[in-house]
């Protein structure tokens, strides 16, 4: 897709903004879902009176064991070390009962000591773990959302369980990340023959994306659509988001385009994932369409989306636009929230205009907003990259003041504004300050500090914290080999950027483009123009 004319972005988005000045209230979309799969239904009727007779009679059975598996559950939940006296606390009680073991489970209002308690169990002498109390632990561990316990429960057991326990186990595996075990459960449901609803489905499609697994989002649509199970408008929306995480914007926006056509219209995570994707090759004309589309199809667009325009026009260098939709909005009546406030101040920052920046950050505040750590972070590097050190240093105590804890991040900056202005000596002592503190470098922090020595020609200290770097176990980056490369060239030391180079290669670093061009110009300044041209 080619994108529009630049000089036609900004006004395709605030001339969207200008037609819609009145706020709209979002619509719910009726989502249809096409669940399949009539088997895992109980038939009604018969079967089910003799169901409810037979957990009649399975009731009646347990209460002579109620009272005393309350006792049990009682010094379970107030004695640390219940398990050396269990037994001796209980003669009378048979724990290797499967009713004793289901009541105490039932009773048991904390599935963690319910597991606690069975794992005790089982390594009793004698005890066999039925499948009645292992399905009344697997359920009480499926509402903790228990996902380790459950795992080793199964893997311990060998227990089947219900098929719906399995449903709810999958879209836990898919919360909790464990995407290819919920895989497994999958394939264990197919061998009973038992088809998982679509919801079942789009948890296991949500989980893919959360970990980043772009193609195992088609292997499990693929899957779906062979078992039977028809796709719903949330199935699309995980879709288009895995196109565009893929950075296959076109597809993403053709798909968008048939299931608005086929009259259904996915939430605004997809919309607003898209116009953060076009924002970022600058097609503006494309977001404005997608705005104009959610309001036609009942999809109000959201602070989010507004955030994803604003976050796009700023990174973009086009900070003077996003000032004014991020003006229009508060015309509106939009409740801007503290991360739309942050980014606009950025961008105010990098544009220089430090006054209007400052008093965003006064409205901020007054609307209920407390700058955040990034807030300040944002902010201190706007002061420094506009030779304000005072301010910037100013800045950096008041956020200590006001309790926010001393990071990496916040030191990085600090380090960085002081390395700008040839403030070496002062960003060294507050690296040797960080470790005193408990604050952890990170090769930011060193890439930081080589690339400020570098600049100011003290190569031997540069050279000493890249070791230190390394010795450290941190991965350095192509910002950790270029200044000293640069800095070994223009003094006159090419065969050691050389050696460098060569190392940065076996390390499988890439060098930027640059780095050729300082050992190039290294070499011919020597005279070795031959070795230059290889």
């Amino acid at each position: 897709m080619q994108g529009p004319p630049m000089a036609r972005a900004p006004s395709s988005v605030i001339s969207f903004l200008r037609q819609h000045r009145r706020l709209q209230n979002p619509i719910p979309f009726d989502q249809v879902r096409n669940l399949v799969g009539g088997g895992d239904e109980m038939k009604q009727g018969g079967g089910d009176k003799m169901k409810q007779e037979e957990e009649q009679r399975l009731d009646d059975k347990q209460q002579p064991y109620t009272e005393m598996a309350r006792r049990v559950c009682q010094t379970i939940r107030t004695r640390p070390r219940w398990e050396h006296t269990l037994l001796s606390d209980f003669p009378s009680f048979n724990f290797l009962d499967p009713n004793c073991v289901y009541e105490i489970i039932k009773c048991q209002n904390n599935a963690f000591l319910s597991f606690r308690f069975f794992q005790w169990l089982c390594s009793q002498h004698g005890f066999s773990p039925d499948s009645r109390s292992c399905n009344a632990l697997f359920d009480a561990l499926l509402e903790a959302k228990a996902s380790n316990a459950l795992k080793s429960l199964l893997h311990s057991t060998h227990f089947s369980p219900k098929p719906a326990s399995l449903e709810s186990f999958i879209r836990c595996l898919c919360e909790d990340g464990f995407i290819h075990d919920a895989l497994d459960v999958f394939s264990q449901l197919k061998q009973l023959g038992f088809s998982p609803s679509v919801a079942v489905w789009n948890s296991a499609l949500m989980g893919s994306l959360r970990v980043g697994s772009t193609d195992l989002v088609w292997e499990l649509y693929s899957d779906m659509m062979e078992s039977g199970v028809v796709g719903d408008v949330d199935t699309t929306g995980y879709l288009i988001r895995d196109f565009c995480m893929d950075d296959k914007h076109t597809e993403a926006y053709e798909l968008l385009c048939q299931v608005l056509e086929a009259g259904h219209a996915p939430d605004n995570v997809a919309f607003n994932t898209l116009i953060s994707g076009f924002c970022k090759k600058k097609y503006y004309c494309k977001v404005s369409e997608l705005l104009h589309l959610m309001i036609a199809k009942n999809c109000t667009p959201d602070i989010f989306t507004y955030q994803e325009i604003i976050h796009g026009l700023c990174k973009n260098g086009m900070q003077a636009e996003g000032f004014r939709v991020f003006n229009d909005l508060k015309d509106r009546g939009y409740a801007l929230d503290r991360v739309m406030y942050t980014t606009m101040i950025d961008g105010l920052c990098k544009m220089g205009r430090l006054g209007e920046a400052r008093k965003l950050w006064f409205e901020m505040i007054w609307k209920g907003f407390t700058p955040n750590e990034y807030t300040y972070n944002t902010f201190i590097h706007g002061y420094f990259n506009n030779s304000k050190l005072e301010e910037a240093q100013k800045l950096f105590r008041d956020m200590c003041d006001r309790g926010y804890r001393e990071t990496t991040m916040s030191y990085n900056t600090m380090i960085a504004g002081l390395c700008l202005h040839g403030r070496t000596q002062e960003a060294c002592d507050m690296f040797e300050e960080m470790p005193k503190k408990g604050i952890a470098r990170d090769v930011i922090t060193y890439n930081t500090l080589i690339q400020g020595l570098c600049r100011e020609g003290k190569i031997v200290e540069a050279t000493k914290f890249f070791h230190e770097l390394q010795a450290l176990g941190l991965q350095p980056s192509p910002s950790s080999y270029t200044p000293l490369i640069q800095a070994l060239c223009a003094m006159g030391h090419a065969q050691e950027a050389i050696a460098l180079w060569n190392d940065m290669q076996s390390k499988g670093v890439k060098p930027l483009v640059r780095t050729r061009d300082y050992i190039i110009t290294g070499l011919c300044k020597q005279g070795n123009f031959t070795e230059g041209m290889e």
